[in-house]
């Protein structure tokens, strides 16, 4: 396998509630296993892949506010949350297998590796999966936004947001059983209908570094490697 593919770079962004599997919260054995089989299957396939973790599993920092601590405190616990998981997602990886690199922007001496982009792409480069933890680092700014910087970042060829729902639609498939999906749109069409894909950073920072992003349902088995291959789910682009 030629590894040197940048062409083959994938970004995956996966919430923490994700790791949490039917609780929301904490972190399900069984579902670090699947998602570590699954991302195995990407590498087989010849991709490198770095991943991005939320840690709304663990901690909300911006819940804390209402027992009186504040948004920047909040937010920097918060980022400690997303290395736990790494950490967690790191270890599954390995027991199959799978070399693995956890970077943190949090400097932690001992615990990960600082996060620089370029040790990133050479790690992708030699075959390891990266996980990206930590946030940018920075309060104030989502995971979803830190996805899409990394992913700008590292030259990934398409970032993957994993979510419960098959695709972004025109409005919430939960309430309206009318709902129409798109198969592809544009960033500014996710702007001009308002649609709550992400947080209006993390749109505004794709569209202008024309990172493409495909939206997919993570609960359905195989769907990373499918989302991929298949193109499941639904495509953002500035040509959509």
């Amino acid at each position: 396998m030629n590894k040197n593919k940048p062409n083959r770079r994938v970004l995956l962004k996966l919430s923490g509630e994700v790791l949490g599997g039917n609780s929301k919260f904490g972190l399900d054995p069984s579902v670090l296993k699947r998602l570590a089989t699954e991302i195995q299957q990407v590498i087989n396939q010849g991709y490198q892949i770095a991943i991005v973790l939320g840690g709304g599993n663990l901690f909300r920092g911006h819940s804390l506010s209402s027992i009186g601590i504040e948004r920047v405190t909040g937010d920097q616990m918060g980022m400690l949350a997303t290395v736990m998981n790494g950490l967690a997602l790191c270890d599954a990886l390995k027991d199959i297998g799978v070399e693995t690199k956890v970077m943190s922007s949090v400097f932690i001496l001992g615990i990960t590796d600082f996060y620089n982009h370029h040790t990133a792409i050479d790690d992708l480069n030699s075959g390891r999966v990266v996980i990206l933890t930590g946030g940018t680092g920075n309060p104030y700014f989502t995971t979803d936004t830190n996805a899409c910087l990394r992913g700008i970042e590292i030259k990934a060829n398409i970032m993957l947001k994993a979510t419960k729902v098959d695709g972004v639609y025109d409005k919430n498939p939960d309430k309206y059983p009318d709902a129409k999906k798109f198969d592809k749109i544009s960033y500014n069409e996710i702007l001009d209908r308002q649609l709550g894909v992400m947080d209006l950073t993390a749109i505004c920072l794709s569209r202008d570094s024309n990172l493409n992003i495909r939206v997919f349902n993570l609960n359905k088995p195989n769907n990373i490697l499918k989302a991929l291959v298949y193109e499941e789910g639904t495509l953002i682009s500035n040509s959509a």
